[in-house]
């Protein structure tokens, strides 16, 4: 049996009940993406290789990097004040933008570039892609944004299912609040076929405790990214996931 430590639920944050077109003015900012971001992914899903993409450079720069960067300079200011220990740092190499060379050293699929753009505002502690953070992924086909932590090491992923089983009434808060719901759908994340060794496989978490990764996304039509709300959304997006985000803080035992 896995003993798990005690949370109490009142140490998560009140979850946000937000309206999507909440009424009233409101301050708008204008859209960094252009119809271009699109254009360079179509053209680069049809020309996947280095002889075309090194041509193209430019228009990657162009239409790809600098308003990504943009876009986190714009989320810093709004991110420091859902919590200060994320970052966000515009820098295109080194930054919060993720790399689009693909590892294809284990792939059937040796397509030199990613078919979409994405940053990750990682905690303030964390040095890689798998600890906790929040995430925007956008192609041609959807825009993906929200928190949580992908494929945590095994420890660390030990720590987030001792805490379920300590704390299942905090743990069903966050998955039953209607903020998670009309945000995200539930929380996501591939998972083991069998329970993990060591928890009890009637479990009302269970599914959970099977999951590898814990997060909430958003998906939206790629087309969001024009708007000019688009960093507001992303916004009241980052805040819904706080009560996730907290939760495998205290996991953790860092703050959130």
């Amino acid at each position: 049996m896995v003993v798990g430590v005690r949370y109490n639920v009142r140490h998560i944050r009140a979850l946000p009940e937000i309206d999507l077109l909440p009424g009233g003015p409101v301050l708008r900012e204008m859209s960094m993406f252009t119809p271009k971001f699109f254009e360079f992914f179509n053209a680069l899903s049809k020309n996947n290789n280095r002889e075309w993409f090194n041509e193209h450079k430019p228009d990657y720069q162009q239409a790809v990097v600098q308003p990504m960067c943009a876009f986190i300079d714009a989320m810093a200011p709004r991110l420091r004040k859902i919590s200060p220990y994320f970052i966000a740092d515009s820098r295109p190499h080194g930054g919060s933008m993720f790399r689009i060379y693909r590892d294809v050293r284990f792939s059937k699929d040796k397509s030199p570039y990613k078919r979409h753009a994405a940053c990750q505002f990682r905690h303030e502690l964390g040095k890689d892609a798998h600890t906790v953070g929040f995430y925007v992924h956008i192609s041609t086909e959807e825009a993906v944004f929200g928190g949580g932590i992908w494929m945590p090491p095994g420890e660390e992923l030990q720590k987030i299912r001792n805490t379920i089983v300590g704390n299942p009434n905090a743990w069903r808060q966050i998955k039953s609040s209607r903020s998670v719901k009309k945000y995200f759908g539930g929380i996501g994340g591939d998972g083991l076929k069998r329970p993990p060794r060591g928890f009890d496989a009637d479990h009302e978490h269970i599914e959970d405790l099977k999951r590898k990764s814990f997060f909430l996304m958003r998906r939206e039509p790629p087309e969001i990214i024009l708007d000019d709300g688009f960093v507001r959304e992303v916004e009241k997006t980052f805040k819904a996931a706080m009560p996730l985000m907290e939760y495998i803080g205290f996991a953790q035992d860092i703050e959130i």
